[in-house]
């Protein structure tokens, strides 16, 4: 089965921060490697997840895909045409289809801006957008779509709760009508209760407007309520991508699991009964990354050839042929699929499900 028309594809993707020594005559001593090597498509009204410990490049891949920062290398194409490679107007026509939605609702709306101005902000730097005498009645309608009171138009951000303020910015993320948003950790800063509510928000508008959302985040349990593929980041580097099916159900990178052992689980039966899995050591610098697989210095399975060869992400070799969930990219020489969490209801403690008798 083909999945939807790709509207945004990224290849060989890098960011690296040179290190320098010296005052007068800087020479560079070597490299943070924020973002080393990303490949990924994202269809049109699909939802792709990225998920990973902090650190490990996911915010840097957010400002990149926006352009907010310039590539050490690879590609960004946006309807087949390389956006790192743009500049002037026909990026700024880019942007109008490619907006985003920040992390903390508090610091990336100004303080001394009215929401009116915030949410109609877009319409000065795009006037093509909206005519001028019309852009008040857009804000009003804006804030209608995102469960806010029009009437708040001329509030002030601190006169808002950090649900709201979400919502403000994802109201201005919406005012262009772009076909991409990408969400750097919408709800990490905000009360479990409302992260729902903005989950359902966004899911909501992703079937009104026909979004493409890049969703990052740290909590599993939020991507796979919103995600249709889901990409695994580790210092730098998708290590698993697959359906969210996949993924959360049948992992075979050894990272992978190690994240889905620490998910909470509801049900104490299940809970009992889950093998957790604990990594030995830190997440390496990324200004020394190891040589051949990057997670082999915290993997129970690293062998010598994952020291020497880098593995790469593709469906292993002994799922090639079965055609199950377990035949998706992974970047692991020795991947195995392994249930991490037990699905929850009477089997998952061993009891035999109760039947009434005929």
């Amino acid at each position: 089965m083909t999945g939807p028309e790709p509207i945004l594809e990224v290849s060989g993707l890098l960011k690296h921060y040179p290190l320098t020594r010296g005052i007068l005559f800087k020479k560079q001593v070597g490299a943070v490697k924020a973002v080393d090597g990303v490949d990924f498509t994202l269809g049109r009204g699909e939802t792709l997840g990225i998920v990973g410990e902090s650190g490990c490049g996911k915010s840097t891949l957010a400002r990149l895909l926006v352009n907010l920062e310039a590539p050490t290398a690879g590609s960004i194409r946006y309807r087949g045409e390389d956006i790192t490679r743009l500049s002037g107007r026909a990026l700024k026509a880019v942007r109008r289809n490619i907006q985003m939605v920040f992390q903390d609702p508090y610091t990336s709306l100004n303080p001394r801006m009215t929401v009116g101005d915030i949410i109609g902000e877009p319409y000065e730097i795009h006037p093509e957008a909206a005519p001028k005498g019309d852009r008040r009645r857009r804000v009003r309608e804006l804030l209608d779509v995102v469960g806010l009171n029009p009437e708040y138009i001329n509030r002030y951000p601190h006169q808002f709760s950090g649900g709201q303020r979400q919502r403000i910015g994802i109201a201005r993320g919406l005012a262009l009508r772009p076909e991409i948003i990408v969400a750097d950790e919408p709800v990490s800063a905000l009360d479990v209760s409302v992260q729902a509510q903005v989950i359902n928000l966004l899911a909501t508008l992703q079937a009104e407007f026909g979004l493409s959302y890049v969703f990052i985040a740290h909590d599993l349990s939020i991507v796979r309520h919103i995600s249709d593929r889901v990409g695994v980041m580790y210092l730098g580097r998708i290590v698993e991508t697959g359906r969210d099916a996949e993924i959360y159900d049948h992992p075979t990178h050894p990272y992978t699991q190690a994240l889905l052992s620490a998910v909470p689980v509801p049900d104490p039966r299940a809970r009992e009964h889950r093998e957790r899995i604990i990594l030995s050591g830190d997440v390496p610098s990324p200004t020394d990354i190891p040589s051949g697989c990057r997670f082999r210095t915290r993997c129970w399975k690293a062998r010598e050839r994952c020291t020497l060869e880098v593995p790469p992400l593709a469906v292993p070799e002994e799922f090639r042929l079965t055609r199950g969930p377990a035949a998706h990219d992974s970047a692991c020489h020795f991947a195995e699929e392994k249930r991490v969490v037990p699905p929850e209801g009477p089997a998952a403690s061993g009891d035999e499900p109760h039947t009434e008798p005929a």
